[in-house]
């Protein structure tokens, strides 16, 4: 089934159009989960309701953009408006257009390590540090999104990548003698 029919499909209720899509995209958008939640069963109900908020709301995807950039930014929101939540932290969601990220396998390697890096930092570090570094945010639309100041962001982020950097050293990360994180 093409993307073009899974949306149609989806708009149509069809529930063989609502299967394709969510195996078309549950594995990538688990991976987007996995890096917000800290373990496996928040990430899967994450997962779970985002896709869920994609079927019930693909009448309002337009067609701009690629439509996995269009689920992947409900993923990002239903992880913070989890973690918000969760966490109690003050999140104020915004809209922000992210897109799919495109690699090799030796990129796919590298995601896992930093997700299992990811899953040991602190949730506010966490939090700040995916949306800078893997989503791509600058620091004034990560305050904005989170309801912090530019500089806690910032700060938030530098500590973030010691804590990294010390879990690094701690497993004896090949290649990071004498190397500094960002």
């Amino acid at each position: 089934m093409t993307e073009n029919e899974i949306i149609q499909g989806c708009r149509n209720e069809s529930r063989q159009a609502q299967k394709a899509l969510y195996d078309r995209f549950s594995p990538v958008m688990f991976g987007v989960c996995k890096r917000y939640c800290k373990n496996r069963e928040d990430a899967e109900d994450v997962l779970i309701n985002g896709l869920f908020k994609a079927i019930n709301n693909i009448h309002q995807y337009k067609g701009d953009g690629s439509f996995e950039g269009w689920v992947r930014r409900i993923m990002v929101n239903e992880a913070l408006m989890f973690l918000r939540k969760r966490q109690k932290i003050t999140i104020e969601i915004e809209d922000y257009h992210v897109e799919p990220p495109k690699g090799t396998i030796e990129d796919e390697l590298a995601a896992q390590d930093i997700l299992s890096l990811l899953e040991a930092l602190p949730v506010g570090y966490r939090t700040v540090f995916n949306m800078y570094v893997l989503d791509g945010l600058k620091h004034r639309e990560i305050a904005e999104a989170l309801g912090i100041s530019i500089n806690t962001s910032k700060s938030q982020l530098i500590l973030a990548k010691k804590r990294m950097q010390t879990l690094l050293a701690k497993r004896a990360y090949p290649g990071l003698e004498g190397r500094q994180l960002g």
